[in-house]
């Protein structure tokens, strides 16, 4: 039966209301019979007999002559809602305003609070009963005569039974109240208990579907906080998840591209030679030199997803020792001097001859280093340049290259670093897999530096790298 979480809230919300309100319900009729309704019907029963006292007073020859006390306490009844009773000092019926009290006139009374009467007290007794009729208020009230001793005795008895409708009225109105209070309370707890259960039910079953394989989508984040930061979380793995998607389709998209390309390249040129291409020694020279090529750039692509493969894994390992940043850095950047000036580039180099020494991998930092060149060579049209400089600046190294290509829009800055992301057709990387700047920026994140971008369309890019001195 309670199986389901939202049956449990139903209950844990519904469940307190059904006990705490009729218990309150039956405390609160008791409280105002025993508390309210009674006290105050003794108090005025002892005020009208306080009255009645101070009449009988007036009169002291009828406590000798019962015909004068008989007519008193006749003209008296009509005026009292109580009956009324004369008794002499010896307990004994004087008078009474029930005819039913005609048999008794002149008998004595065993009454509890007679004793406390006869000594000039009040008492006010309430006698409970199975009932109705037994149960009463009976209050006594001594009349002194002028030496101050009792003469004579008022009291005046009230029935419950006479009440017990004004009882009925207000304990149906309290149910009522209550009634209505556990109804509302019911509602309440009813909407608040499917108010939560069912942000839950959608996170649980959309987990489900995500493991069922099905097709994601967003969450709405309504509901308690807790709730819709559960959603939220739920919708940011969504987004990752088919950030992977997509990730995964470009890869496989790029790979089919680039290895198409080269082996396409390559194939042509074996054909060409297995035609009889290999007669003519220069164009024999030629399509091996293209094959190699191709081959060359296969092997990049493979050790780029090598690459990426160890640090998706987190085999990336830095082998770090002492490198003295002025002499290893002009040695690294030799390669690329030749690529940039074969291929019709000015090449300026400004680095400083007391950059300090440094706690690096020099083969993953010239790795990253690498690819940041390789990109602006490739992308900086023939008679432009690309300027490589260092320095020293807020306790860390920046190592900066720079070129006069087409440049990067701004709302590509962060993009051009997610993997396999090749930006524009119209702008940089509309080539190769789109891992350099992953790796590389990776790499430097590694011995605890940054890669940053400056770059906007027309005026070309700059990307810095900066390590930490106490690198």
């Amino acid at each position: 039966m309670l199986r389901t979480l939202r049956r449990q809230l139903v209950l844990s919300h519904i469940l307190p209301p059904l006990i705490i309100i009729p218990l309150l319900g039956v405390a609160l009729v008791y409280v105002l019979e025993s508390q309210v309704v009674l006290p105050g019907l003794a108090q005025n029963l002892q005020e009208q007999a306080r009255l009645v006292a101070e009449i009988a007073g007036d009169q002291p020859g009828i406590w000798e002559e019962p015909t004068r006390a008989q007519a008193l306490v006749a003209r008296l009844d009509p005026d009292l809602t109580a009956r009324i009773m004369l008794l002499t000092p010896g307990g004994r019926l004087l008078a009474s305003s029930d005819r039913v009290d005609g048999a008794r006139l002149g008998q004595r009374l065993d009454l509890p609070g007679l004793p406390g009467a006869l000594g000039g007290q009040i008492t006010v007794r309430v006698s409970y009963s199975q009932q109705p009729d037994a149960e009463l208020v009976d209050v006594l009230v001594p009349v002194l005569g002028p030496d101050r001793r009792v003469v004579g005795i008022v009291r005046l008895t009230h029935q419950l039974a006479s009440v017990s409708g004004q009882f009925l009225r207000v304990r149906s109105l309290i149910a009522g109240v209550l009634a209505a209070g556990l109804l509302l309370g019911a509602a309440v707890g009813w909407a608040l208990a499917l108010n939560l259960a069912r942000p839950l039910r959608q996170v649980t079953q959309a987990i489900d579907g995500l493991a069922n394989g099905q097709r994601l989508k967003p969450l709405s984040e309504a509901g308690p906080e807790e709730v819709g930061l559960l959603a939220r979380a739920f919708n940011t793995l969504v987004a990752r998840i088919k950030d992977l998607e997509q990730a995964r389709r470009q890869l496989l998209s790029n790979l089919v591209h680039e290895l198409g390309q080269q082996l396409g390249a390559v194939r042509s040129a074996m054909q060409a030679l297995l035609g009889g291409a290999d007669e003519d020694a220069a164009l024999r020279q030629e399509l091996l030199a293209g094959i190699d090529t191709g081959m060359d750039r296969l092997q990049r692509l493979l050790d780029d997803l090598t690459r990426l493969h160890d640090q998706v894994v987190g085999a990336l390992e830095l082998a770090r020792r002492p490198v003295a940043l002025s002499d290893w850095l002009p040695s690294t950047l030799i390669p690329w001097r030749e690529a940039a000036q074969a291929k019709g580039l000015r090449w300026d180099v400004a680095i400083p001859a007391d950059l300090p020494t440094l706690a690096i991998d020099p083969d993953r930092v010239a790795q990253a280093l690498g690819n940041l060149l390789s990109n602006a060579i490739k992308y900086t049209p023939p008679g432009g340049s690309v300027v490589v400089s260092a320095g020293v600046a807020r306790n860390s190294i920046w190592i900066a290259v720079c070129d006069t290509g087409a440049g990067i829009a701004p709302e590509e800055h962060e993009r051009v670093f997610a993997p396999f992301h090749r930006g524009r057709t119209t702008q940089r990387f509309p080539e190769g897999m789109g891992l350099g700047l992953t790796i590389a920026r990776d790499l430097i994140v590694a011995h605890g530096g940054q890669l940053l971008i400056d770059s906007a369309p027309g005026r070309g890019s700059c990307f810095t790298i900066r390590l930490p001195c106490q690198a």
